[in-house]
């Protein structure tokens, strides 16, 4: 039996964990919540999930000082899914780490994609053979 894909999904908001865990868990995702930055560290730690959904605004720890303390021992993918709206909230988790930064709310066939695609580089799926590069180069 195949290992599931393991997601933590970090936010205080019950209901965006509780309507994440459901989609992701139908997309065949294993899913671990966690409601506030402490936890979320404790269970990155003991579970060494494939990928963390990271919130910015929660209690104790913001999304942010997650993301730096997650980067000081660890290469998983980050996707920031947050309400904060504003560039500098894009440009500031990206420059600490994260891999990509998607708001709430968002289109979850398009949350899935993304989810899929940072999956798909961190495994180093998306490598072209020089053969399939050499086939680009020529003319159709």
């Amino acid at each position: 039996m195949e290992k599931k894909t393991h997601i933590l999904v970090v936010d205080d908001e019950q209901s965006i964990l509780q309507m994440l865990r459901k989609t992701l868990e139908l997309e065949g995702f294993a899913i671990t919540v966690a409601v506030n930055g402490n936890s979320a560290l404790a269970l990155l730690a003991e579970q060494a999930p494939d990928l963390v959904l990271l919130d910015i605004r929660m209690p104790g720890l913001n999304g942010y000082q997650v993301l730096e303390r997650i980067r000081e021992s660890s290469n998983v993918p980050v996707i920031m899914l947050t309400a904060v709206r504003e560039q500098t909230a894009a440009e500031r988790s990206l420059g600490l780490g994260a891999d990509d930064y998607i708001t709430k709310p968002f289109i979850t066939p398009v949350l899935i994609a993304r989810i899929r695609a940072k999956l798909r580089r961190a495994r180093g799926e998306l490598r072209h053979t020089d053969d399939q590069i050499a086939n680009m180069d020529s003319p159709s």
